[in-house]
């Protein structure tokens, strides 16, 4: 049976609701995403991680759950907050229902919640840390709770998320011939496995790295490419990682996601701030600066990068500017072969009309390859 249940924030505001799975009390900050569909892909983004997840959609649950749309092996959503949970599987790939999957990762979550009234008190007053629980006894202590949650800013999670091992990633078999495939090695700061699937399926060879993996010990595995994945957290507190991309800068071609970008950007010389309540779903505007073409993207992101140049290494340049509130959305630096964004064109699942992002970066590792060859064939 469900439990009364109620969501404490820091400012001492509360909602409440009934706790359809998990019990006792867990903290985060607490975002929002107007995403429509993707319920379980936004649950297991490594991205999520420390968060509590409001969905603004009104229904979630609908088409069940399947291994297939896992973006990782875990759920990272501490608590998913929804105005209506339903447990059907409404799909012929459906293998169990959202609750059942929720109840099973051991998720919180939350129906009945008056998300309206949530998503526009996050929006008013800024994402910031919240307790949920099913001890709704104790108001008062439980926003004492909620003032006791550590900080998003200058944490680091990606520690938490990261593998501690190299994983050997072959291309898609789809891609064609793998016997002179490029070689990326992928940093996993929390990468999710349909940005794996779209390298591979521009028939890219992956190692798949530590977080804290150092810049000399990639350039020993020879990489023709370096990837950037998203991942939770403060940028600037991932110092070892905007280190270690510094030092890879002009020796390899690099593409950034989401916090791949932000780390980038840090890399170089642009600064990064936290979003009063960030950028999470897949209806976002984004202009391409040089050709002016919009896309719809999805995101997924507390922080940014500042939009200030002075400070930066010669020729960067920003790509991308978000239509909703102008920020930062990509940023390149062609001279290094190294370029960003801060959406996720894997999209998903979905919209794909930045797709294309793959394909770019695998052109640019083949016009380096060829500049390579060329050089050695010429001396």
């Amino acid at each position: 049976m469900p439990e009364a249940a109620l969501i404490a924030l820091e400012d001492g505001t509360t909602f409440r609701g009934e706790a359809l799975t998990g019990d006792g009390t867990v903290g985060g900050e607490i975002v929002f995403t107007t995403a429509m569909t993707g319920y379980q892909e936004v649950a297991t983004d490594p991205s999520y991680a420390g968060q509590l997840v409001t969905y603004t959609f009104p229904m979630v649950g609908n088409y069940g759950v399947a291994p297939a749309l896992e973006e990782s092996d875990a759920a990272h959503a501490r608590a998913i907050v929804a105005r209506e949970i339903t447990s059907y599987g409404f799909s012929h790939a459906a293998e169990g229902t959202w609750l059942e999957w929720l109840a099973a990762n051991d998720v919180m979550a939350l129906t009945g919640v008056d998300t309206r009234a949530l998503t526009r008190h996050i929006r008013d007053r800024g994402a910031m840390r919240a307790v949920a629980s099913t001890r709704t006894g104790a108001v008062d202590e439980l926003v004492e709770l909620a003032k006791q949650v550590p900080p998003m800013s200058g944490r680091d999670l990606v520690r938490d998320v990261s593998r501690r091992d190299v994983e050997q990633l072959a291309p898609d078999a789809r891609a064609g011939d793998d016997a002179d495939a490029p070689h990326v090695v992928a940093y996993d700061f929390g990468i999710k496995r349909s940005i794996a699937a779209r390298l591979r399926a521009e028939g890219l060879r992956l190692t798949v790295v530590p977080a804290d993996t150092s810049s000399s010990a990639v350039l020993r595995m020879k990489p023709d490419g370096v990837f950037l994945s998203n991942g939770p957290g403060d940028p600037a507190a991932v110092k070892y990682a905007v280190k270690a991309v510094g030092k890879l800068l002009g020796k390899v071609p690099i593409f950034g996601i989401c916090l791949g970008h932000q780390l980038l950007a840090r890399a170089l010389g642009l600064e990064t701030y936290k979003l009063p309540f960030g950028h999470r779903g897949s209806n976002h505007p984004v202009r391409d600066v040089e050709t002016g073409t919009i896309w719809i993207t999805t995101q997924n992101h507390g922080f940014c990068v500042a939009d200030d140049l002075s400070g930066t290494v010669a020729d960067v340049r920003i790509t991308h500017i978000d239509l909703n509130d102008g920020t930062v959305e990509g940023v390149a630096c062609d001279r290094l072969h190294a370029s960003s964004v801060q959406f996720h064109p894997e999209a998903s699942p979905g919209p794909h009309d930045a797709h294309g992002l793959f394909r770019r970066f695998r052109e640019t590792i083949d016009e380096v390859r060829g500049v390579a060859t060329a050089g050695k064939g010429g001396g």
